[in-house]
């Protein structure tokens, strides 16, 4: 029996009555055992919880009200913070559609300007499989977008349409907006879909709130986290986030840290990270998290500081994240931490010169996300490379003092390549579930390849 309400109020009321019941308690259809069920979290919900039929209309799941209902799980980070475990997708892209029409009237807005969400705890079992059964409801709130968020999705709703209207829905990425992302669905030929300004034919897409932003609401919602605005909806009016992320850094190019830090009255750190402890200050904040900024946390922006000699070398490559080996080797590149992270962050790099006596000459900031084409080609191959190597035995043997391994190289694909972080080798020794022993290791991107990135900025 499906459940009855009259208005908004009584729906959240019966929706806050699921926080803290398990998915096996809830699940009165046993569709936990049916393997061919997708989405199982939002399908059981909608059919055993709420008793209505599941279906894709193009109005909101509660239509009467506008209410649409969506679910998405979070993970807790080993630095003891939450986090959403990926994006939340929202509604197919009809490309032939979607260019006729402003933003108020798009199919976006439509259905999903009031979303009801569950957050779950996403949890594996002994074997590393999601354990459905013990996924338990923390919270559900009503989630709708205002003030700064609602500007920026404007702007990349915006984008997203130019990009249709210049026949290039083929050439479309998460990375070219900030909050709403344009996600592939369906990885297979035949979820392509004609376009109308092009006889390429486009990947099927469809709108999603990219995994920094739904990040940003589980700390809001469920932590109660307090973090500085950087922008207002009316600047938002009159200029997009990176045009107002450049006015803060502007009046401080070319010049040296020492005298930025005279500017800012702030005393010049001697720490091994001053240059980024000094990009903070430039922004407003103290330390080097972006988290504590709303926008930066929700857009999913970290930054890099890249120092350059006086000759323009630059020999140290970039981090991006620490290897998880157990989800490499149950997760396929599609479906991985790795490709969702790399089309979501935007990387700010902030880029230091070393003047003649050696001082660090502030040469100018450059937003950056990872092209389609890299994550297609080298990150899918690296991903897989990785995961052959897991999975036929990995290797290591000693070279003098140093050590070598079978891990792909800086070489491997000019990108990208793993290698240790930190020096503490037994502290970071990992069991993997088939009993392998392994140091711990980081994804990198290649100190040329970062240079090439930023190579407009160097003298």
């Amino acid at each position: 029996m499906a459940f009855e309400y009259e208005t908004i109020d009584d729906l959240v009321s019966y929706a806050r009555e699921a926080e803290g019941e398990y998915l096996k308690d809830i699940d009165k259809q046993n569709m936990l055992e049916n393997t061919n069920v997708k989405g199982k979290v939002g399908t059981i919900i909608e059919a055993s919880y709420f008793g209505y039929e599941i279906n894709s209309k193009p109005e909101p799941d509660f239509a009467d009200v506008g209410v649409e209902l969506k679910t998405t799980g979070l993970k807790k980070l080993k630095n003891g913070q939450l986090s959403a475990k990926e994006r939340l997708v929202l509604n197919i892209i009809n490309y032939e559609d979607e260019v006729k029409i402003d933003f108020e009237d798009s199919s976006f807005w439509k259905k999903n300007a009031k979303l009801l969400i569950f957050f779950y705890t996403y949890t594996r079992d002994k074997d590393g499989k999601p354990d459905y059964r013990n996924f338990q409801i923390v919270k559900t709130v009503l989630h709708e977008f205002t003030g700064t968020d609602l500007e920026i999705i404007k702007q990349d709703f915006e984008d997203i349409k130019a990009k249709i209207l210049a026949g290039e829905a083929h050439m479309l990425s998460e990375g070219d907006t900030n909050i709403l992302g344009a996600c592939t669905k369906g990885a297979t030929a035949e979820s392509l879909r004609i376009q109308p300004y092009s006889e390429t034919p486009a990947k099927q897409r469809a709108y999603s709130l990219k995994q920094g932003y739904m990040t940003a609401l589980v700390r809001k919602y469920i932590k109660d986290t307090k973090m500085i605005s950087f922008t207002s909806p009316e600047e938002l009016e009159g200029k997009t986030f990176e045009e107002l992320l450049h006015d803060y850094f502007r009046p401080y190019i070319g010049k040296r840290d020492i005298d930025i830090a005279y500017d800012l009255n702030y005393r010049l750190s001697r720490s091994k990270n001053k240059l980024a402890l000094l990009a903070s200050r430039i922004l407003g904040i103290q330390g080097t998290s972006l988290n504590h900024i709303e926008e930066f946390s929700k857009l999913n922006i970290k930054f890099k500081t890249i120092r350059a000699t006086k000759t323009g070398t630059m020999q140290e490559s970039m981090s991006f994240g620490n290897v998880d080996y157990d989800e490499i080797l149950q997760e396929d590149w599609e479906e991985s931490s790795l490709k969702m992270e790399m089309e979501s962050i935007k990387w700010l790099f902030i880029v230091f010169q070393e003047d003649e006596d050696g001082n660090p000459v502030l040469k100018g900031i450059k937003l950056w996300n990872v092209p389609e084409s890299i994550l297609d080609d080298e990150l899918r191959n690296f991903y897989n490379e990785v995961k052959r190597i897991l999975q036929e035995g990995f290797e290591e043997w000693p070279v003098g003092k140093q050590r070598r391994n079978n891990f792909p190289k800086s070489g491997f694909n000019g990108v990208c390549h793993l290698r240790t972080k930190g020096t503490n080798r037994e502290k970071s020794m990992v069991t993997l579930s088939d009993g392998q022993r392994i140091p711990g290791h980081a994804f990198w991107f290649n100190s040329r390849f970062v240079k090439n990135l930023v190579q407009e900025l160097i003298d």
